[in-house]
């Protein structure tokens, strides 16, 4: 897969994995699984770029006597989200084309 596609669907990915509810590495990881599989060294360049994009930010919270950074989707993610969910339909058609299913 193209490097600059696969990178965009993982970022609108781990948008998606926030959206509902402020979460951490880990967790993102852990739910995202049952859909795409990505490592900890892939999560963490994302989350940074997501930062300095302004589509979320970062809270850190203690935990067991940890900081556990905690991410939160900015109106700026959500409208991310929204932007890559209208433009699908332009990509399906896309697909279609490639495949012959049209």
């Amino acid at each position: 897969m193209d490097i600059q596609l696969k990178r965009g669907l993982l970022e609108i990915c781990v948008l998606a994995a926030i959206k509902n509810e402020d979460s951490y590495g880990y967790k993102i990881i852990k739910d995202m699984k049952p859909y795409v599989s990505m490592s900890e060294s892939t999560l963490y360049p994302i989350l940074r770029r997501l930062e300095n994009a302004s589509c979320l930010t970062v809270c850190p919270v203690e935990h067991d006597g940890r900081l556990r950074k905690y991410y939160h989707i900015t109106e700026l993610g959500l409208d991310r989200i929204k932007d890559f969910a209208e433009e699908w339909e332009e990509i399906m058609s896309i697909y279609n084309y490639i495949m012959g299913k049209e």
